[in-house]
């Protein structure tokens, strides 16, 4: 099975604390997962999220990033409850995080918490670290989610406050145009173009009578600014060959 038949899962998650030094240690924990399924290249709507319980208090730093406050959680399932669920969704697919250290080290927490037979998410699982990609694309450049938005063109307007389904959904278009390398398409000669049949009938397109309309200056000027970042994101750009 090719890389474009795979399940990928774009995962996100907040946590009561802010660190990318590993702070789960000092006892935070998840407090939101989000994860987003893209199959064959296609954002396939079917998400998980839930907020989570973590039996303790938000730190006002995380809090003033994304939002989530104690008396929101009260009420959510602790992460014991979602586990189960969680793990049956992210099985056996690639995973992408931006930045994956921080995100991996907490739900590697959490399954220690639980004594979970899995051991650690890498056991369920590939990693891929966007973040990582995204630097070998354009090294010495600011890699940021909102960073990588502005390069690409992908509209964030809707991150006042981070969260991590909306970062999640916003990181799988991210991750869509990093790796928009385009595969060969094999055009039929004029001499074997296809037909196809239609009640026992063979049918054969008339092309003297398709109607062109040629791309105006702007439609251009669009088409080589997508061609740039097809060319940045590959080194293969089918279409300047």
């Amino acid at each position: 099975m090719s890389t474009l038949d795979n399940r990928q899962i774009i995962l996100d998650t907040e946590t009561t604390g802010i660190n990318t030094m590993g702070i789960h240690y000092e006892g935070h924990r998840i407090i939101e997962i989000a994860a987003v399924e893209i199959i064959n290249r296609k954002i396939t709507g079917n998400s998980f999220h839930t907020y989570v319980n973590p039996n303790r208090s938000v730190d006002s730093e995380a809090f003033h990033i994304h939002g989530i406050s104690d008396k929101f959680l009260a009420d959510k399932p602790t992460f014991s409850e979602i586990a189960d669920k969680f793990i049956k969704y992210i099985k056996g697919t690639e995973l992408i995080i931006h930045n994956a250290s921080f995100d991996i080290g907490f739900i590697n927490n959490e399954f220690t918490i639980l004594n979970l037979a899995v051991g650690k998410i890498e056991n369920l699982c590939k990693i891929i670290d966007s973040l990582i990609l995204a630097r070998k694309i354009f090294p010495g450049k600011r890699n940021s989610l909102d960073a990588l938005c502005s390069r690409y063109k992908i509209d964030n307007k809707q991150r006042e406050l981070h969260g991590a389904l909306i970062d999640a959904k916003i990181l799988a278009k991210v991750y869509l145009a990093m790796t928009s390398g385009q595969t060969l398409i094999d055009f039929s000669s004029h001499n074997e173009l296809n037909s196809f049949t239609n009640n026992n009938k063979t049918i054969i397109p008339q092309l003297s009578s398709l109607i062109v309309i040629k791309a105006n200056e702007k439609e251009l000027l669009a088409h080589e600014s997508q061609l740039d970042i097809i060319t940045q994101s590959s080194g293969n750009c089918l279409w300047r060959k």
